[in-house]
């Protein structure tokens, strides 16, 4: 536990560590999207849908997001903040943007290209992660799911987001979205590299240097 009174800077700190950390994650997304190696499960699931749809990602992203809130609220409104409406109205079009910016500057990767920027891109996003999830301002929607069912006791969390990943894996796969390597190596090293900048970045912008960590 962090022992620290939340003062008006430190709330500041928590808005910025939270749109900064929302809007990294998006942009590292479509780093991920570039390579072809494979995305994380809610965008593999998000991916696969849109694909069948006349509409721009960033759009459908949306939309999924307030159908999913809208569902969230009438459960645990608790789970709902600052975080929950960045990443429902600005992540999906940073997607988008960081997927077209990739494709407009390299528009014949070689593997190297692609294999940098999957690594580069997971580092992005453990690193906005740790922002973002230090910050505790609202949790995402798909993040509010496997927290909501756990509450319920329908299962441990890791059992519950497990279930949650493969649904959306499977139905994405299904329906044409790209899942490899990249999807396998978000699911087992993105814990470790949160936890490492949370220790060495996240914590102490949030706190200051020397907070007390029990």
């Amino acid at each position: 536990m962090i022992k620290k009174i939340n003062t008006t800077p430190e709330f500041k700190r928590r808005i910025w560590m939270t749109i900064i950390g929302v809007l990294t994650t998006g942009f590292s997304v479509g780093m991920f999207n570039f390579s072809t190696f494979g995305m994380d499960p809610f965008q593999v699931f998000a991916h696969g849908i849109s694909y069948h749809l006349p509409l721009g990602f960033g759009t459908f992203y949306t939309l999924l997001n307030l159908l999913m809130l809208i569902f969230i609220f009438a459960i645990d409104r608790s789970k709902i903040g600052l975080g929950t409406l960045i990443n429902i109205f600005l992540l999906g079009y940073m997607v988008q943007f960081s997927s077209w910016l990739f494709t407009t500057l390299i528009p014949s990767p070689t593997l190297f290209n692609r294999s940098l920027l999957l690594l580069i891109g997971l580092t992005l996003l453990c690193f906005g992660s740790a922002l973002y999830f230090t910050a505790e301002m609202g949790v995402s929607t798909y993040d509010a799911v496997a927290l909501i069912m756990t509450e319920k006791k329908v299962a441990k969390f890791q059992y519950c987001r497990i279930g949650t990943d493969l649904f959306c894996t499977v139905t994405g796969f299904v329906l044409g979205a790209t899942v490899g390597i990249g999807t396998l190596i978000t699911a087992f090293f993105m814990g470790p590299i949160i936890a490492f900048f949370n220790i060495k970045i996240a914590i102490p912008l949030r706190y200051g240097k020397h907070a007390h960590i029990e």
